[in-house]
């Protein structure tokens, strides 16, 4: 039996509905700004109870726009990237934006190649999560940098203030009464030189002398933190009795490595990270860790992509927006 062939709700039939002129629907479905708020909630209703969706590349042909924006992060795998991505997508809607998603695995070369290739051609901009030290500016592409980079001209930052956030958790478990705390975590990226820093800071500002760090050449993975945290443990008769993971994933694996070997957390050793991944929450016992505002981050940081879209010149030097964070105190600690 043949399939009935869904008829496409064009813009004609939404002026129908509405009781409006077709100009009336682009200027909507466009978000033009000239469009009262009473016929924009008309409009909109119209559009939604039909199920009109957007034809992009007839847009695109018409405007010399696309309607989509891309994020690159290194990985999906991880949960902060994962998470991420869904406040991105959340954000891009407002503006009426539909999101890209690229992968570069923390290698460089990839990163460019993005940045710098046939990507230009499908989005109206990009948000980057970058990984390469020697990131450069596409002058073609409207670009917004996320986490941390190197600074690059015209190219707007935002994040988190990386120093302050591992600053208040390792301060967090300084006030716990710990005094061995234990900086883990591959040092080779920004993001975590910086999470050191603040981790430096804290341990000068208390007075508690040398400083104790963990660093490993893999990627900050569960598996990889299991496996040095283990053998770590194997090796010193005198552990540390905390640990600042520079991430979530990190210090679960380091909590498992902890219990495998017969300790109590927090009692033999605790534990607090940064990002508050999901099953930080639901973790045995629940982590402690640094949160950030991701919803407050995407949107600042689509707000700036969108007014680069619409020609809004950028400052010629590097700027950085901070967003907010803040300290949730689990049974880790």
């Amino acid at each position: 039996m043949a399939q009935r062939r869904v008829r496409r709700v064009r813009m004609k039939d939404v002026a129908a509905h509405a009781g409006v002129s077709p100009r009336t629907v682009s200027n909507v479905v466009n978000n033009y700004a000239y469009v009262s708020d009473e016929m924009r909630a008309r409009v909109q209703k119209s559009l939604d109870e039909l199920g009109y969706q957007m034809d992009y590349l007839a847009r695109g042909l018409r405007s010399g726009r696309t309607g989509f924006v891309a994020l690159v992060v290194p990985s999906l795998a991880e949960p902060y990237f994962a998470a991420l991505a869904e406040s991105v997508i959340r954000a891009a809607r407002g503006h009426r934006l539909s999101v890209l998603i690229e992968t570069t695995g923390n290698e460089p070369e990839i990163e460019h190649e993005i940045l710098q290739g046939s990507l230009t051609k499908m989005v109206d901009g990009v948000l980057v999560n970058a990984v390469a030290a020697d990131h450069e500016g596409n002058p073609d592409l409207p670009t917004v940098l996320l986490g941390e980079s190197p600074p690059v001209a015209n190219t707007p930052h935002v994040g988190i203030d990386n120093v302050a956030a591992a600053r208040t958790v390792v301060q967090h478990l300084i006030d716990r009464g710990h005094h061995r705390i234990l900086a883990f975590g591959n040092q080779d990226t920004e993001t975590a030189r910086l999470r050191f820093e603040g981790y430096r800071q804290a341990i000068a500002g208390a007075r508690l002398g040398g400083l104790l760090s963990l660093d490993f050449p893999e990627s900050w993975s569960a598996e990889g933190a299991y496996r040095e945290i283990s053998a770590l443990l194997r090796r010193r008769a005198r552990p540390p009795d905390a640990i600042f993971a520079f991430n979530d994933s990190l210090a679960h694996g380091a909590l498992r490595a902890i219990r495998d070997r017969g300790l109590k957390v927090p009692d033999d050793i605790a534990i607090a990270g940064i990002d508050d991944i999901v099953m930080s929450r639901f973790s045995d016992p629940p982590l402690t860790t640094i949160a950030p505002d991701l919803d407050e981050l995407a949107n600042r940081a689509l707000g700036l992509l969108v007014d680069q879209i619409d020609g809004h010149p950028m400052p010629y030097e590097f700027t950085r927006t901070l967003t907010s964070f803040r300290l949730v105190v689990r049974a880790s600690s």
